[in-house]
């Protein structure tokens, strides 16, 4: 049992058991999927101040702050004690594209020569890390969601604001990889 909980699963399998819940949470108390508004429900709940976007009962969405919890204690649970020792299998073909762009794989999640320390006080973490954290805060805010929330419960639900926000999620990721990151890594 434990192996097989240690194996990488197939993306049918574990599409499957994230889809799975949407119709969960919609049937167990008529909620909403999405974990971009936890941080909204946790700014209310600690410094609400004399902001409006922050008045309002954030005691009604606190599943959703248990829900985020649990992901991240699963995460680290994941991480500790059930992750797969065996190295990350990379393909050939993105090793070569990568190292085109002097990135070393090793065979890590997270490429050292990237997310390191070192990276964040230069331009290039600058950019990485300030300016996309900042993009990505932005635009959660501006497309009323965080791509889960769109993709996977907006989606269900046949929203053509989420189909709209969706692709341009894509598109957007689209340019970045194949535009502006090999520029970046220039720098």
């Amino acid at each position: 049992m434990l192996e097989t909980i240690q194996q990488p699963w197939p993306w049918y399998v574990a599409g499957a058991l994230i889809g799975l819940t949407v119709p969960a949470l919609l049937l167990l108390g008529n909620k909403h999927f999405g974990v971009s508004s936890s941080l909204r429900h946790i700014c209310a709940a600690c410094i609400p101040g004399n902001i409006s976007f922050f008045k309002y009962d954030w005691k009604k969405e606190v599943w959703n702050l248990f829900f985020v919890a649990g992901v991240l204690f699963g995460g680290l649970i994941a991480t500790q004690w059930l992750s797969n020792p065996a190295p990350i299998v990379v393909s050939e073909k993105t090793v070569a594209a990568l190292q085109v762009l002097n990135i070393e794989t090793d065979n890590q999640l997270m490429p050292a020569s990237i997310f390191s320390f070192n990276n964040l006080f230069t331009i290039r973490g600058l950019l990485f890390f300030v300016v996309g954290g900042f993009m990505v805060g932005f635009g959660t805010r501006y497309a009323g969601g965080c791509t889960s929330g769109h993709a996977i419960m907006g989606l269900s639900n046949l929203q053509w604001p989420s189909l709209v926000a969706t692709c341009c999620f894509m598109v957007g990721g689209f340019v970045m990889v194949h535009l502006i990151f090999p520029w970046l890594m220039t720098l």
